[in-house]
């Protein structure tokens, strides 16, 4: 049966895309599911039908001080979600907090079996990740000789087996291990979950419409966009080498893009449509990470950031879907599917684990060793792409994926340079 919301979201894409004829708007109503930009719209439109509500509670017990004349069964959820556990919640930095494991904290040995462990991790994780997010999104199931097979269309229902898995992986470890006392109102969350997994759709949908390796490439580049805003919105200054590593980056995705040309695989053709989508979770992947660093003013580990983002999106996602119909139509492709079964549950197992795997390696070895091994599995997953989906690379185009990665090498280096030649100036002024 369909749904209000997709209906209403056509009305308003016919509204301001009028069609020729009475045979065209049959068409686009019966095909509205290969529009990207309805389904975009019609995913906010069921966003919209919780956001709405709780937005008009929040404002009503805060309106009415709920929190000084509450009470009942109900008054610890609601504080918890509108309030927070305290009137005024600690900085993260009021929480003692374990050192961060250094090079001479242990053997060396030991240290470097863990930092062995930490990269292994991280790369098993999201280069098999990336291998089954394109071989879910761009190839057919059942396919035969004589069949074409049947594609999966429905990025959200992804973006909610990812985000239920890591829902689940993240309870169990709070209730596991100890965490600070939570102090953020949980209702906070819901501006990264949402921004999260707007970033998550766009990924996915952008791969019915450019090349894994220019996805890639242009999640390498965000650096620019960054850099970009912060002249423009916060008037921030840059050093001489950010500049330089920005240029080189632009110089490298833009000899990728030129040399590339269409070939026998349709996910190899970069279009507009899939610019624009690739454009949309880079605002959208910018927002989450600058949210998140604000909420992380309150008292909370990661994971239970990890928690909280998580279960608003399962929230916004499952209720979306159930809008649709989508969700049962996507349950029954399990079913007539069980190759695609597997890859959706191996998928968020691998974001899953690769997302507790970023929190230890940061507090293991820091943010620069991360980066590095990050930015080698960028390296490595478009080498494996190529490899198993057979795009094909240029010449000028090889050297332009090799300009990207120097120069964000380049990037951590000297950040680290920077961060160790501060640290020297400070021991030097405490010695003085």
């Amino acid at each position: 049966m369909t749904s209000f919301s997709w209906r209403f979201g056509l009305a308003v894409v016919l509204l301001f895309f009028p069609s020729h004829g009475a045979a065209e708007e049959l068409s686009l109503l019966e095909g509205w599911r290969d529009v990207w930009l309805l389904r975009f719209l019609v995913n906010l439109l069921g966003y919209a039908t919780i956001i709405i509500p709780g937005y008009l509670l929040i404002r009503y017990f805060k309106r009415t001080s709920y929190l000084e004349t509450g009470s009942g069964v109900c008054y610890t959820v609601i504080k918890a979600c509108v309030f927070g556990s305290e009137a005024k919640a600690g900085l993260l930095d009021d929480v003692p907090v374990l050192p961060r494991n250094e090079g001479d904290s242990g053997s060396s040995v030991k240290q470097a079996i863990r930092l062995i462990f930490c990269a292994a991790g991280l790369q098993v994780s999201y280069l098999t990740w990336g291998v089954l997010q394109e071989r879910v999104m761009t190839r057919s199931y059942a396919a035969t000789p004589e069949e074409a097979g049947e594609k999966f269309t429905d990025s959200q229902f992804l973006v909610f087996m990812n985000r239920i898995l890591a829902l689940t992986v993240s309870g169990l470890w709070c209730l596991m291990f100890h965490q600070p006392r939570h102090g953020a109102p949980m209702y906070k969350y819901s501006f990264a979950s949402l921004s999260n997994i707007l970033s998550s759709w766009c990924q996915y949908e952008a791969l019915k419409y450019i090349s894994f390796p220019t996805q890639v490439l242009a999640k390498a580049s965000k650096v620019i966009p960054v850099m970009l805003m912060g002249k423009i919105i916060s008037h921030k200054s840059y050093e001489y080498w950010e500049y330089f590593t920005a240029v080189l980056i632009s110089m490298g995705v833009s000899m990728f893009l030129l040399s590339s040309h269409a070939s026998k695989h349709p996910s190899t053709v970069t279009t507009f449509s899939g610019l624009v989508i690739l454009v949309g979770y880079i605002v959208f992947d910018s927002f989450t990470s600058n949210w998140q660093d604000n909420l992380f003013k309150y008292k909370m580990s990661s994971v239970q950031m990890m928690f909280g983002v998580n279960m608003f999106s399962c929230l916004f996602t499952v209720g979306s879907l159930l809008e649709q119909g989508a969700f049962f139509d996507s349950l029954a492709f399990m079913t007539r599917h069980s190759e695609f079964a597997f890859h959706a549950i191996l998928l968020s197992v691998c974001s899953a684990c690769g997302q507790l795997f970023i929190f230890y390696t940061i507090n293991q070895f820091g943010a620069a060793v991360f980066t590095i091994i990050m930015t080698l599995r960028q390296a490595f997953a478009i080498l494996l792409s190529c490899f198993l989906y057979g795009h094909a690379i240029t010449a000028v185009g090889g050297i332009g994926v090799a300009v990207v990665f120097l120069a964000l090498f380049l990037r951590v280096y000297a950040r680290s340079r920077k961060k160790t030649g501060h640290r020297s100036g400070q021991s030097h002024v405490q010695k003085v």
